[in-house]
């Protein structure tokens, strides 16, 4: 008996996963609750168990397509038939039936711009995998890529994160508020949390930016769920601290801490990521002078700690040397007036320099 697994709902308002990476083959037996699929969401990589145990008859999606909730993805047991076709990928037409050329959905792309037939071609790649190299070497267009250098498919987390900034970047009319800030007397080993405690301290009194918009409403958010920014070898991901507001600083720093580890081991749960209110970044190290981060669509506003380091300010007539860095507030003006972002970002410096 044949079964068809689904591309399952993963989490509030998924409607489409990608295929990031099969851990089985046609052909391979598999138990149950064995690895069998990692699907990219549009926050993070989810590792799906076998729901039965059987030998893989047909897999039906390709690594690197895009395809809606609902999908038969693989069929289990079986001739390989499945009853159910799979609904079309985003990124490229699912193989015909039969096909079993091993190629993604660019390399299929650029042998159908090239006229190449894939069946013809003999694959260099991992397990005979059909390579854009070999596409184009078949199709007299090998010199080609060689000029032009190598080409990376946009996959996974940063194919979301392209998508995602791209849809912020042309919606958002942005501007960025910035000032200097005294972190002379901030204990930088918990900085994180003691800026979160002074962002959710600071909306209270500027409900606006802890909103988002909604069919043409400003909808002023009562929950303080304050998303941190984490830059990982698979790409910038936005683990969220819920309930921030309720949370004491040691367990502010215990819960960043916790969501930083998962985040950098990629086994981040849908939920951590999802239902933010607000945005904090803060790159450490590689911050820089100043930088002006992207709203995290559909928030309203993000604020951002740029490189802390020893500067000479004047203080009483007197220069001196003073830890300082820069806070900035990015923010929607659609519905954010600039005075209002900018006294935001002044209570949080100034509870930031008269820290906890």
């Amino acid at each position: 008996m044949a079964y068809e697994f689904k591309l399952p709902d993963l989490g509030e308002g998924l409607t489409e996963g990608e295929v990031a990476r099969w851990l089985v083959e046609e052909g391979q037996d598999v138990a149950e609750d064995e690895p069998l699929v990692e699907i990219a969401t549009d926050k993070t990589t989810v590792e799906i168990p076998s729901p039965a145990g059987g030998k893989v008859s047909r897999i039906l999606v390709a690594e690197g397509e895009v395809v809606p909730v609902g999908t038969v993805l693989v069929v289990i047991g079986g001739d390989g038939n499945a009853t159910t076709s799979p609904a079309p990928a985003r990124q490229a037409p699912a193989p015909p039936a039969g096909e079993k050329v091993r190629a993604t959905p660019l390399v299929r792309k650029v042998a159908a711009e090239l006229g190449v037939d894939l069946a013809t071609v003999t694959g260099t790649g991992p397990q005979g995998r059909v390579t854009e190299e070999d596409v184009r070497t078949a199709g007299g267009d090998g010199a080609a890529t060689a000029s032009e250098g190598e080409r990376v498919p946009l996959r996974g987390v940063r194919r979301q994160m392209f998508e995602h900034l791209t849809r912020a970047h042309r919606e958002i009319p942005a501007v960025t508020w910035v000032e200097e800030c005294d972190f002379s007397d901030v204990d930088l080993k918990r900085l994180v949390p003691l800026v979160l405690h002074a962002v959710t301290e600071s909306l209270r009194e500027y409900p606006e930016l802890n909103a988002r918009v909604d069919a043409g409403e400003l909808v002023l958010l009562d929950r303080y769920d304050i998303g941190i920014a984490v830059q990982t070898e698979q790409g910038l991901v936005v683990p969220v601290v819920h309930a921030a507001d309720k949370l004491s600083l040691d367990e502010l720093d215990a819960e960043v801490r916790r969501l930083a580890e998962a985040a950098h081991a990629a086994n981040l749960k849908p939920e951590e990521l999802r239902g933010g209110t607000f945005t904090v970044t803060s790159a450490g190290k590689a911050a820089g002078l100043f930088v002006t981060p992207l709203v995290n669509h559909p928030e309203v506003a993000i604020l951002g700690v740029h490189r802390i380091e020893e500067r000479p300010v004047v203080r009483d007539g007197e220069v001196v040397a003073r830890r300082m860095g820069n806070i900035s507030v990015t923010f929607d003006h659609r519905v954010i007036d600039g005075k209002r972002a900018a006294d935001f970002g002044l209570a949080v410096i100034a509870r930031l320099e008269q820290p906890v």
